[in-house]
């Protein structure tokens, strides 16, 4: 435990205002625009609580002295990969999967625009001719939304460990990776040896569909 300058409700008002603009139809550009905007506040949030981590003292001290073996952090915010890199031991990620395809950056696996579709274009791995400028134009925005998110990280995570250090450097330094997807909903895309898909891991068991088990029952 250690203290933060927001509440848990504050925390919970502006990820549902995320998540909200995130899903709601709108103009492709005005789409853009707004989520530079909710990256501002959710990024300012995030750096907030890390910085108030990484710059405790007493709890850096003990975290030092216990000798974990290792960190597992979602590295969507990537303070968790700061902090396994300051104690010198792996780091363990656990994600869905990450903005501007950093995880794909990170691990050095292909990411081409002309095939994957970018988040938030609808589109298909079959694209006409508009829909493969549009998602080559948003690939190119990502890039400058990305970098201004993740500046104050980088500024972070430079000051933590006395060094240059970018995020794309940052995450290729985590050991596993546990993605939970399955290629049964994604596009089927290589894979590095370190990269384990675990889709579903996160589901709650469910009870049996009442029709369909009295169809089966009469079928069989």
């Amino acid at each position: 435990m250690y203290p933060v300058p927001l509440t848990r409700e504050e925390l919970g008002a502006s990820m549902h205002s995320f998540a909200n603009d995130l899903f709601e139809r709108r103009p492709f550009l005005q789409r853009i625009a707004e989520l530079y905007e909710e990256v501002q506040v959710i990024s300012s949030l995030y750096i907030s609580s890390c910085t108030n981590l990484l710059h405790n003292k007493d709890l850096m001290l003990y975290l030092e002295g216990s000798k974990f073996n290792a960190v597992l952090t979602d590295p969507i915010v990537p303070c968790g990969q700061i902090l396994a890199l300051h104690l010198s031991i792996p780091s363990v990620f656990f994600l869905r999967g990450l903005p501007c395809s950093f995880d794909l950056q990170a691990t050095q696996c292909p990411d081409p625009p002309s095939y994957v579709p970018r988040t938030f274009t609808d589109s298909s791995d079959h694209m006409t001719f508009l829909q493969h400028v549009e998602n080559l134009f948003l690939k190119s925005s990502e890039s400058f939304l990305c970098n201004f998110a993740c500046l104050p990280f980088e500024l972070l995570a430079s000051d933590v460990l006395h060094r240059p250090v970018t995020m794309k450097e940052l995450l290729s330094h985590g050991s596993i990776w546990l993605k939970r997807m399955d290629f049964v909903f994604e596009y089927p895309m290589p894979a590095m040896p370190n990269i384990v898909f675990i889709g579903g891991i996160s589901c709650g068991k469910t009870k049996p569909l009442s029709q369909v088990s009295d169809f089966l029952y009469e079928v069989c």
